[in-house]
């Protein structure tokens, strides 16, 4: 499906100048959540982590993921704990993925496992729809619509 290639990036983790924003999330099984965001998105996996500590590295599009599991306070952030969340219904922040052609991935995504929380849904000026993974987090997919100018 066209509609859904995406074109991967030329940036690198880590940067050689400049920077490369990426996302953490803590989650409950990395092998579960890697294998999530690699068959749904078909992700790039650059580095599955390792027995020092490391996380995995998931490159998705233009963007990348880290994930790993919680614990308690590090010297470097020292009253913080982190864990999934706790209640799936109560979120904070959540990644958005805006595409071309929301309803071949919606199909296609849906085929591989991701679970919708709803099909895709006229809104203001866009159509879309979220999807859990398996920690509880949501993503957002959104298809804008052509007579809606950005910026």
């Amino acid at each position: 499906m066209d509609a859904v290639r995406v074109e991967q990036s030329t940036y690198e983790m880590p940067p050689r100048e400049g920077m490369t924003i990426a996302h953490f999330i803590t989650v409950a099984d990395m092998e579960r959540s890697v294998a999530f965001y690699e068959k749904v998105f078909d992700a790039k996996v650059v580095s599955r982590g390792d027995n020092k500590g490391a996380p995995p590295y998931i490159k998705i599009a233009n963007t990348w993921l880290i994930v790993n599991v919680g614990g308690g306070p590090t010297p470097d952030k020292p009253t913080v704990t982190l864990r999934p969340p706790p209640n799936p219904d109560e979120i904070s922040s959540f990644m958005n993925i805006r595409v071309a052609d929301i309803h071949a991935c919606y199909e296609l995504w849906r085929s591989r496992g991701a679970t919708f929380l709803t099909p895709p849904i006229d809104k203001y000026g866009e159509i879309r729809c979220y999807i859990r993974d398996p920690d509880g987090y949501i993503i957002e997919v959104g298809q804008s619509k052509a007579e809606v100018k950005y910026g």
